[in-house]
């Protein structure tokens, strides 16, 4: 039921942020598309805790921060191989890491986390590990330490 109600107020606030308008007919048609949303949702049981993590919201902030700085660390490496032929060379593997995240939703930002940052593409997710594609050791080296995986925000919370 919480859930259902921090949805409405997300998606309300949504729509007040999209239209900027405050007239009575138009946020009475707001408030309309907002029950309808959430009433289809309910009856086709698609909301729950990952469809709409609101419990991962206060760690999002530093998770954003932490992957921004680990993209541009990224670009740079990858700048500095492509134009230094005596410096730091490829040397592409695939790599296998074990996943500490408890739940799918905090696989799947981990995962999608690795691609974000240039000079690494994740291959293959399964329940316990991801596969690697990297373009230096020292990237894949990196990805093994585990710090990425530990700022992935994945929180479980009781049903």
């Amino acid at each position: 039921m919480l859930l259902t109600f921090g949805y409405g107020v997300f998606l309300s606030m949504f729509w007040l942020l999209l239209s900027g308008h405050f007239e009575p007919l138009l946020l009475g048609l707001g408030l309309a598309s907002v029950a309808l949303t959430i009433f289809l949702m309910k009856r086709m049981n698609i909301l729950d805790h990952e469809s709409f993590p609101i419990h991962l919201a206060t760690r999002l902030p530093a998770f954003f921060a932490y992957i921004f700085r680990e993209i541009v660390k990224a670009n740079i490496d990858v700048i500095k191989r492509i134009l230094t032929w005596t410096g730091k060379s490829i040397s592409p593997q695939l790599v296998e890491i074990q996943l500490p995240q408890k739940t799918d939703l905090g696989r799947v930002i981990y995962a999608n986390s690795i691609t974000l940052t240039p000079g690494t593409v994740s291959v293959e997710l399964t329940h316990d590990k991801v596969i690697v594609h990297a373009l230096a050791k020292e990237a894949a080296d990196d990805l093994s330490t585990g710090n990425m995986a530990q700022a992935v925000p994945d929180r479980v919370i009781d049903k």
